[in-house]
């Protein structure tokens, strides 16, 4: 998972990265409120850990216009050094699904993120068969069907087709999908991305009247929508 950190001391942003990458998930961290939402204005994230007293904007600010603006489901957690139960609903308050107190324990830090993940993407848990519609990927085989007849993809494909199907009528921009499709190889040239979508959308018959279409979202990346019935 692709996880943005809001904290003005790097040696605790560094921390919490360290056991977030160590943990599987990608980490971008920014050191003020300002540069966390100018990046939010641009970048897809599936998870934001934000440090209550941030500079520029306070970490309750850049909750609220998260709340206002990005997903509902979007988890956040917020840290904190006071231990008030003030200061905790008052972060509850803004928006934020659960809290720490520093110092971060690094086993708590990781249980309380993958807690929050696991509700907010329930269908990105290990099953072997995820079902949308007619289309069904076996995760273990990377096996797609369509109406109980099985498609031919590449692995590329077929995690780039599953991407977009975990997050229905979600826009995700161009360097959040490469970090997924394409890990670390940070290098691909952008046609290469295009290519993909165009076959994903092709392969899959991703039509209106097929009930999906896949369409890209200007200057920042693409969208599978769910046509209405």
């Amino acid at each position: 998972m692709r996880i943005a950190v809001l904290d003005d001391d790097r040696s605790q942003s560094d921390l919490v990265c360290q056991v977030l990458t160590s943990a599987g998930h990608t980490c971008h961290a920014f050191a003020s409120g300002k540069d966390m939402l100018n990046q939010l204005r641009r970048e897809s994230y599936d998870m934001l850990l934000i440090h209550w007293q941030a500079p520029n904007l306070s970490g309750a600010e850049v909750i609220r216009w998260a709340r206002e603006r990005l997903p509902a489901n979007l988890p956040v957690l917020f840290m904190t050094s006071r231990s008030s139960e003030d200061d905790i609903i008052a972060g509850l308050a803004a928006g934020a699904d659960d809290y720490m107190i520093k110092p971060i324990r690094r086993g708590e830090l990781v249980a309380r993120v993958q807690a929050l993940l696991r509700r907010a993407y329930p269908t990105q848990n290990a099953v072997e068969q995820i079902q949308f519609g007619q289309y069904i990927f076996e995760t273990r085989t990377g096996r797609l069907t369509m109406n109980g007849k099985p498609i031919e993809l590449t692995q590329k494909e077929f995690d780039l087709a599953l991407l977009f199907f975990r997050n229905i009528g979600r826009p995700l921009s161009r360097a959040y999908i490469l970090e997924a499709v394409w890990a670390r190889d940070v290098e691909i040239p952008s046609r290469t991305m295009d290519t993909h979508v165009s076959r994903v959308r092709s392969k899959l018959q991703l039509r209106p009247e097929h009930g999906f279409r896949l369409a890209p979202v200007y200057s920042y990346g693409y969208r599978l929508e769910q046509m209405s019935q």
